[in-house]
């Protein structure tokens, strides 16, 4: 079963290959990966290879990083969803749209949605979220999903003061 979620905007799906010209225009703006701590993406083969690894995932863990389509246009405006993070033993919420979308409370809405997704349907116990301490609008979406500071700390070698977040299935239910 595929999965999709859709929301009063929105329609969450998972991502193919069809997606891959979207997702890099997405991947190769500079702003937007400017607090991501990844390299502005170069060719499409970096992009076919991150589908296979989005593929995998749906099969493997049951989730994963989905399409964000808006509803009244059909249009590709990014994507947000679950990863797991096998280096913590964690799953993540993230999100990454395309810049004429920001500030438009789409972020927010997936996010939402994901969460109840996780808690409600996938059983989850527990979701985090991980930004640069810069990214003051995606710390600011994490606040607004109801998710609380967990810590600063390494995410990778390249980010290594991460802003942590948390959201347990408990406190998602006593909201």
């Amino acid at each position: 079963m595929k999965t999709e979620i859709q929301t009063d905007r929105l329609v969450l799906r998972e991502i193919t290959f069809a997606d891959k010209d979207e997702l890099f225009e997405l991947h190769t703006d500079p702003d937007v990966q400017k607090h991501t701590g990844e390299p502005v993406v170069e060719s499409l083969e970096e992009i076919e290879q991150s589908i296979t690894g989005r593929l995998h995932d749906y099969k493997t863990y049951g989730f994963g990083r989905l399409a964000v389509i808006e509803k009244g246009t059909n249009a590709f405006i990014g994507w947000a969803g679950l990863a797991y993070l096998p280096e913590f033993d964690k799953i993540d919420i993230g999100y990454r749209l395309k810049k004429k979308y920001w500030g438009k409370g789409y972020a927010t809405e997936a996010s939402i949605a994901i969460i109840n997704y996780a808690f409600n349907v996938l059983q989850l116990e527990q979701i985090i979220a991980i930004a640069m301490p810069e990214n003051k609008a995606s710390i600011k979406v994490m606040e607004k999903i109801g998710m609380t500071y967990d810590k600063h700390a390494p995410y990778d070698a390249v980010i290594q003061n991460a802003v942590w977040y948390k959201l347990s299935k408990i406190d998602y239910l006593n909201q």
